[in-house]
Formats: C-alpha cells, sequence, structure tokens
C-alpha cells in the first residue's frame, strides 16, 4: 500500500466572470458568422473567422477540463494542473525548508491564476481561484504555490503530519 492521504482537493474554474466572459465572446462570434451565412446571397466564411472560431472553442475547451489537484499523503505534496500536467509534481518532506499557508495576490504576484511564473522573484503558482495557498520553499531555494479553497484543512493537515515549517 501507497502513503496515507491526509488532505486532497480539486479545483476547477468556476468563477462567474469567466463564463460571462467566454459567453460573450461566442455571442460575438455567432452573430459575425450569422452576418455572413444570412447575406444574399450567403458569402463563404473568411478563413480568419474559422481559425478564431477553432481557437475560441480549444480555449473554451482547456478552461472546462482544467483542474488543480492537490493531495498531502505522508510522503509529501502531490500537484497537477491538467492538462499541463500529465502526472502529479511531487515535493518530498524532505525537499521543503517551509510549507505553510498564506494570503497573496493572485495578479500583483502572479500575473493572475493558472501556471503563473513570477518577475518579481515569488517563484512558481498553481492557482485556480481565490487568494489563498501554501507556500512552499524548496532546499534549492525554488518557491512554489498552490491555490487552495480549503485554507484551514489545508493547515490542520500540515500540523496533523509535523510538517507545518515557517
Amino acid at each position: 500500500m501507497g502513503p496515507d492521504v491526509i488532505f486532497q482537493e480539486r479545483q476547477k474554474f468556476t468563477q462567474w466572470w469567466i463564463w460571462t466572459i467566454f459567453i460573450g465572446v461566442f455571442v460575438l462570434y455567432f452573430y459575425d458568422v450569422s452576418r455572413y451565412l444570412s447575406s444574399d446571397p450567403p458569402q463563404n466564411l473568411p478563413t480568419a473567422l474559422l481559425i478564431t472560431g477553432g481557437l475560441l472553442f480549444v480555449v473554451t475547451y482547456i478552461f472546462i477540463i482544467c483542474r488543480l489537484d492537490t493531495l498531502i499523503k505522508t510522503d509529501g505534496i502531490y500537484v497537477r494542473l491538467y492538462p499541463f500536467h500529465i502526472k502529479p509534481k511531487f515535493y518530498s518532506w524532505s525537499s521543503l525548508t517551509k510549507a505553510y499557508v498564506r494570503t497573496y495576490s493572485p495578479i500583483v504576484e502572479y500575473g493572475g491564476w493558472g501556471l503563473r511564473f513570477s518577475i518579481f522573484g515569488k517563484g512558481k503558482a498553481y492557482n485556480i481561484a481565490g487568494n489563498q495557498g501554501l507556500q512552499l520553499e524548496l532546499t534549492n531555494r525554488k518557491r512554489i504555490l498552490i491555490g487552495t479553497a480549503k485554507p484551514e484543512e489545508l493547515m490542520h493537515a500540515l500540523v496533523k503530519l509535523g510538517q507545518l515549517k515557517q
């Protein structure tokens, strides 16, 4: 048997404003397509409009399937931002000098949500929503922030394992 799971969380993009933007863009796109198709005589759709439609569907699909999976087990922390990671990234407890929950500013510190890299030395972030996260500092001085919607539960898991390192 493998290591015991102490904490697990799955986050998806559920923010209303993201989906409102997608719906608005789709409405504009289909309005544009309908203008071409309803002209007299009907016109062929421009290649740029077809490419735009394809990209719109691909980006929307990625947002639909995107998820952040976080597992804290007795042997370490597993994080996966699907579909960008096929297998979870693993951080053993021995590879961490610090592990604690903190409040952060997604836009100021990392430029938004998703898989982000800070230009201000804050490291890498895996986040979907909110402003709470598990801050990891590795023995190689790299920093990783994993967003969470369950900061209290996550803190309790770290305390339970004796791995809350501030």
